[in-house]
């Protein structure tokens, strides 16, 4: 080994030990005769001494090394003298007084300062990803994730779950996004397909009696992508047999509280998890994820405009749409500027607009009187109208009403969207906060973008509620699934169901998705076959790595916790691919470029 411990190890307990240590120059600091180095491994930082008085040349060689240059160093752990400590520092106390360094490889200036938590260009940091990896940040990023992996490991292996591999290279089958194709050279025109989930491959492992199965699974998307999207992520992909919902929510709750309270203990965990129905949740909220962290719930307002003479909301009204509102605490004097931000976005997410109402410092709901409210509407509002308003909402002086009118499920989405705007420009969210609940019961089927089409939901392979049997060909848009999805802070976390295990309902759910015989056999008769042969009840879940880690690591994105992760328009430019391949790839596999045009 070139060194004998870790810079990030040393503490008061080596004072007077000899040692020897190797890694980067982070900062370097000539001081006159004394130069200074912070060297830097994995673990951590330690501060090298050089004074010629004690090690002529050991100083000369260290005053022209640079930042990033890989050194190795002899010396004597020593205890920081009066004064000079740092407290911010695990290794703060003590410092090793240098004897001898040999230079191990030397540097370029860096595309970016390494020793610093600066502002870098993403598109610099991933062209350059092997030094943005050397960041302290980016470190414990990756070192957190490992954590995190391991504990869901060694967690499931008490629980009596086998981690079994399933293959990458599989047949086309439809998960809900495009799939990456891959050619065969040995049949071609023929075709792998990089999977989008293990979907059907842990079906059959519960056809197969395993009963208990998890793998820490590499899963492929060809999909347009976002800060918590990359064509490739990892989940932790986990099925059981022999269960029911609660069983497999349950275990998830258990898996995460523990695994939370042992990785990131500064973070607060509300538990047990709330669960709410999928209609509770977009009704309350106006998102099947929401941020529970703080409150604005949506409140129905359509009874107390019945007979509006505001002609937006009695239209609204005459055409079954709906009126809903968020009441914001406290804002009532928000400035017009941040209010006509607000009423732009609503227009955005797909609203006609957004009507906002003031309330005054000296508005009483004891006293109501429309003087005292500030609205571009406060003309067209009765005194009976706000009374019943003020009782739904329960808002009070110097609160903020945002009210949005139209189709149900347009007003919640736009309201939700809104409630989150004002979530993240007021910081209403305590960010060591995780507040993790289960949305449950989803549709089965929404419809398509064509007339009586009809797509799943979550997938094709979902269990129907127990009743809802009978309207699956009846009435699609009205069955339940026994689906459930986790979330955390306004992201997905993780999405399961219970799943089908009988061939006949299978066939039933793909044929109402508009698949003919021919396409049920050739693309599900592996799975459809296994059932004929005596498949328990089982269903799982899937919570994804990167989203996990992302949330307790306090970050905006996932390519901060991939190690060489995809740029948003799914370039790697590390490597610069994708890239094209030389003619001689294609004849072996028989493709053939064609033109775009």
């Amino acid at each position: 080994m070139h060194k004998s411990i870790d810079c990030g190890s040393l503490r008061e307990a080596h004072v007077n030990t000899e040692v020897i240590l190797a890694g980067w120059v982070h900062r370097r600091r000539d001081h006159g005769n004394i130069i200074f180095l912070d060297l830097r491994d994995r673990e951590g930082l330690i501060q090298v001494v050089f004074d010629p008085t004690n090690a002529q040349n050991a100083h000369g060689i260290a005053e022209s090394v640079r930042n990033e240059w890989v050194v190795k160093i002899e010396g004597a752990v020593s205890l920081r003298p009066k004064g000079t400590k740092n407290p911010d520092m695990p290794t703060g106390s003590v410092e090793v007084i240098a004897n001898d360094i040999e230079i191990l490889a030397r540097s370029k200036t860096p595309p970016f300062y390494i020793n610093e938590d600066s502002e870098v260009d993403e598109s610099i940091r991933l062209r350059y990803r092997y030094m943005d990896l050397r960041r302290p940040f980016m470190r414990d990023v990756l070192i957190l994730r490992h954590k995190v992996v391991k504990f869901i490991r060694d967690f499931l292996d008490s629980r009596n779950f086998i981690e079994i591999e399933t293959p990458i290279l599989i047949k086309s089958t439809p998960e809900g996004a495009r799939d990456y194709i891959v050619p065969s050279r040995v049949h071609p025109g023929m075709f792998y397909a990089l999977p989008q989930s293990p979907q059907q491959l842990k079906q059959l492992l519960m056809a197969s009696g395993f009963e208990r199965y998890f793998q820490i699974a590499r899963c492929f998307r060809d999909e347009d992508l976002r800060a918590d999207r990359q064509p490739e992520h990892t989940q932790l992909d986990l099925e059981m047999s022999f269960v029911h919902r609660d069983d497999i929510l349950n275990l998830i709750e258990e898996l995460l509280v523990e695994l939370v309270s042992s990785l990131v203990p500064d973070k607060t965990v509300l538990k047990p998890f709330p669960r709410f129905t999928y209609h509770e949740s977009m009704s309350s909220y106006g998102s099947d994820k929401p941020d529970l962290r703080f409150d604005l719930m949506l409140k129905d307002l359509t009874n107390c405009f019945t007979n509006s003479s505001f002609q937006v909301f009695k239209k609204v009204i005459e055409n079954n749409g709906i009126v809903k509102g968020i009441v914001v605490p406290g804002q009532g004097g928000m400035p017009r500027k941040k209010l006509d931000r607000l009423v732009e976005l609503a227009r955005e997410f797909g609203a006609q607009g957004l009507v906002w109402i003031g309330l005054s410092e000296g508005f009483s709901d004891e006293d109501l009187d429309t003087k005292n409210i500030r609205s571009p509407i406060a003309k067209f509002i009765s005194v009976e109208e706000l009374t019943k308003v003020i009782s739904v909402t329960k808002a009070s002086a110097n609160d903020l009403l945002l009210i949005v009118s139209g189709k149900k499920n347009v007003t919640e989405n736009v309201l939700g969207q809104i409630r989150n705007e004002i979530g993240k420009t007021l910081s209403l969210a305590d960010p060591n906060d995780l507040r993790f609940a289960f949305i449950v019961d989803f549709p089965l089927f929404e419809p398509g973008e064509q007339k009586g089409e009809w797509t799943a939901v979550h997938h094709a392979f979902t269990m129907p509620k127990a009743g809802a049997f009978a309207e699956l060909e009846k009435d699609p848009g009205s069955v339940i699934a026994d689906s459930y999805d986790l979330v955390c802070n306004g992201l997905e976390i993780a999405s399961g169901s219970i799943r089908v295990h009988d061939r006949d309902l299978q066939e039933r759910i793909l044929s109402v998705l508009g698949y003919s015989k021919t396409q049920i056999d050739e693309r599900f008769g592996q799975l459809l076959e296994a059932f004929d042969y005596g498949t328990p009840p089982h269903g799982g879940i899937a919570p994804g790595i990167d989203r996990l880690v992302m949330i307790l690591a306090g970050l905006d994105s996932i390519r901060d916790t991939i190690a060489f992760p995809k740029t948003q328009s799914a370039i790697d430019p590390l490597f610069g691919s994708p890239s094209p391949v030389e003619k001689i790839q294609l004849d072996e596999l028989k493709l053939r470029l064609v033109d775009s045009d």
